[in-house]
């Protein structure tokens, strides 16, 4: 997940991107959860600055993940690169819309992107909360769904959701794509329909939502999808694809 802020003139941000993973090269005098060589996972907050080598940010937010930035110990059984790719935006912003559901075991969820940074890790989340859980994407990323745990697929070319017999607890637009009538037409009486956007409020989550992802991750239950690596110098060509909108989970970019 990418994401460029523009000022009038020139890049608001000159340091863009806000996820990472990387080792602790110091820390302050204050500073009890950390220390110098733990590995870590991190949200930098809206003020960006994750392409680069070197990034500092405080034990805990002073005031709001979103404006500070987060960080917790990297789950064990990631890479640097699966840790970075999506966990602390991706994840906890879908973490942070599914709860407003309050799903329980055996309810049905439909996830319309299923197959994005948020999509891939709402699957997984709604799965370990014990929804079935169906994905909506398109053709070529049918199999990445079902990978990840959905009971059934749909392709969005082929078929309409909204057009069935099917009805469902809960409807998610995980890419901001749908108009708000058509997603309601399938909901249950009491059901709820959450757009990403609308519903993750100021965004952010909190350290306690990154540990909670990590304690899945370690669990087997939520992993990472890994679309395409880059290296630092090819950044342009990163955003490039990016911003087609076709991507598949997440995009990395690796600065040595």
């Amino acid at each position: 997940m990418a994401r460029l802020i523009l000022g009038f003139t020139r890049p608001k941000n000159p340091i863009l991107e806000m996820e990472l993973a990387g080792e602790v090269e110091s820390v302050g005098r204050d500073v009890t959860l950390f220390e110098r060589g733990d590995d870590v996972f991190a949200f930098t907050g809206w003020g960006l600055g994750a392409y680069a080598e070197y990034v500092c940010l405080p034990e805990k937010p002073r005031k709001s993940a979103t404006k500070d930035g987060m960080l917790a110990t990297k789950p064990a059984n990631m890479t640097f690169e699966e840790a970075a790719a999506g966990a602390a935006t991706g994840g906890v912003t879908a973490l942070g819309v599914l709860r407003k559901a309050n799903i329980e075991s055996g309810q049905k969820v439909l996830i319309y992107g299923a197959s994005g940074s948020v999509g891939t890790y709402a699957v997984q989340l709604a799965k370990s909360f014990g929804a079935d859980v169906t994905g909506v994407c398109s053709t070529a990323n049918l199999e990445v769904v079902r990978s990840l745990g959905a009971d059934r697929v749909i392709d969005y070319t082929q078929q309409d959701f909204t057009e069935g017999h099917e009805t469902y607890d809960v409807v998610f637009d995980a890419v901001d794509k749908l108009s708000s009538a058509r997603p309601k037409r399938p909901l249950k009486k009491a059901g709820v329909y959450l757009n990403v956007n609308r519903n993750s409020g100021s965004g952010g989550g909190s350290p306690e939502d990154l540990v909670f992802l990590k304690e899945l991750i370690e669990t087997g239950k939520v992993r990472t999808v890994i679309d395409r690596r880059y290296p630092l110098g090819e950044i342009v060509e990163a955003h490039t694809y990016v911003e087609k909108g076709h991507k598949r989970g997440n995009v990395v970019v690796t600065v040595s």
